[in-house]
């Protein structure tokens, strides 16, 4: 133990074995420090270390299910037993049965679905599916956006982790964001812009992608109109609207899909994380009848070994069934305002709270070191920099007190399981009353 490097003190055996062998993701290797997890049930999970902790986050935005979905476990158990895997020529009853449930709950005509393993994967399908269907190559994004990390997704997303990927895919072009509170644009400006964009690229857009919520780029709700006319800009030019959902889907909202708080139909959704519930690596990219019939005459050019993964698509049924028979997304949405209540509870108690914000179960708190600059604690390049920021030790400091809550630059993003307690929140916003307090401490004083 002695000639233990300072990274690898305290790690167990299993720790010190994954910090090894295993890539901690967006991370300076020398400063991952992983932690065993051996149990969950409900909405918190242990550690090696004997640690219990409130999952106030659902893992990355996921677990929207919590811990204990028993249904999914067991339609995962039976699947495996019956047929673990098939080539996609061939298909399941889950899979079938699957794509007919998601045309059902997804809103307006969206009726037909690729079924990935990934919401990266499932925005890949979405960008090659609209350069295919328009004929047209760019695919116009915002600049608060994360799409994923392969390397279509990752020239498509507009935070700094985009940056060591460049030059990435042609076409991929950022705009600006909904962004109330830390931009000079308002909301509806930044659509005009978006608008003359367009215009001065001429026929050559083939899509607009967006979060209609934005999730780990500050939890951004958009006013009630933007979705509506930026649907309306993008078919102007002849364009699609592709609503990725990866996060927002599936309850996170109190509805359905984000998209569904704006009564906004999509030409193409993508969709992860809540799909499975997280019990299984799951996505899907869902398009409207119009742009499905455009592929019986022509070649569909996408696909992939695990593409509809029998498995995978037994837990994605069985997750569905399971929000609408505990009725989770209506409570989702009940749940959620007091949750949004008891939020800004804490923005009027603590001066380094600059902006909380959000809607159902997907809410975001923004510190500030000068509340009357609104300037920020974490910075956009902070993402890519080693260090810690006085966000990430506010996290830190609610870890302590027995609450996982994840943080991204400048935002603490609050995103529990759909099965989240009232009792539960209460504990959650106890512990961040305590957290903040570090921030406030922190916090610049102007002579």
């Amino acid at each position: 133990m002695g000639d233990e490097t300072g990274s690898e003190a305290g790690l167990n055996g299993i720790e010190r074995l994954d910090k090894e062998h295993v890539f901690g993701t967006w991370s300076f290797q020398n400063e991952v420090r992983p932690r065993q997890v051996v149990g969950a049930e409900g909405n918190r999970f242990e550690t090696a270390d004997g640690e219990e902790f409130l999952d106030f986050s659902g893992q990355l935005m996921c677990s929207n299910l919590g811990h204990s979905a028993d249904r999914v476990a067991d339609a995962i158990a039976e699947q495996a037993r019956e047929g673990a895997y098939f080539a996609p020529g061939y298909t399941t009853e889950a899979r079938a049965r699957l794509g007919e449930k998601l045309a059902d709950v997804t809103p307006g005509e969206l009726t037909k679905t690729f079924f990935s393993t990934s919401g990266t994967e499932a925005v890949e399908a979405a960008i090659k599916i609209a350069r295919m269907y328009t004929g047209k190559h760019k695919i116009v994004s915002r600049y608060r956006s994360y799409h994923g990390a392969t390397y279509g997704s990752i020239s498509v997303t507009g935070d700094p982790r985009r940056l060591e990927a460049e030059p990435g895919i042609p076409g991929a072009i950022k705009a600006p964001d909904p962004y109330a509170y830390g931009s000079t644009l308002d909301p509806m400006e930044s659509l005009e812009y978006i608008d003359e964009m367009l215009e001065l690229e001429g026929d050559t857009v083939a899509a607009v992608l967006v979060e209609p919520v934005v999730g780990s780029n500050g939890i951004l709700v958009p006013p009630d109109e933007y979705l509506p006319r930026l649907k309306e800009i993008a078919h102007d030019h002849d364009a699609l609207l592709i609503c990725d959902e990866v996060m927002s889907g599936f309850g996170r909202t109190g509805e359905w899909f984000a998209s569904d708080l704006f009564d906004v139909t999509p030409d193409i959704m993508t969709m992860a994380k809540g799909l499975s519930g997280a019990y299984a690596p799951l996505g899907g990219t869902i398009v409207t009848d119009e742009v499905a019939a455009h592929f019986e005459d022509e070649m569909f050019c996408h696909g992939h070994t695990y593409a509809g993964h029998p498995v995978a698509c037994a837990a994605g049924l069985a997750a569905i069934e399971t929000y609408e028979e505990e009725n989770l997304i209506d409570r989702a949405a009940d749940v959620g305002d007091y949750l949004g209540d008891r939020l800004e509870e804490l923005g009027t108690t603590h001066p380094s709270v600059g902006d909380v914000r959000g809607v159902g179960l997907f809410r975001g708190i923004e510190l500030t070191k000068r509340a009357d600059e609104r300037a920020p604690f974490g910075e956009r390049e902070d993402k890519i920099s080693q260090g810690t920021t006085v966000v990430d030790e506010v996290a830190a400091r609610a870890g302590e007190r027995g609450v996982y809550v994840a943080n991204m630059i400048n935002t603490l993003i609050v995103a529990p399981p759909l099965t989240i307690t009232e009792d539960e929140i209460d504990e959650a916003v106890d512990a961040l009353d305590d957290a903040l307090a570090h921030a406030d401490d922190a916090m610049e004083v102007r002579a």
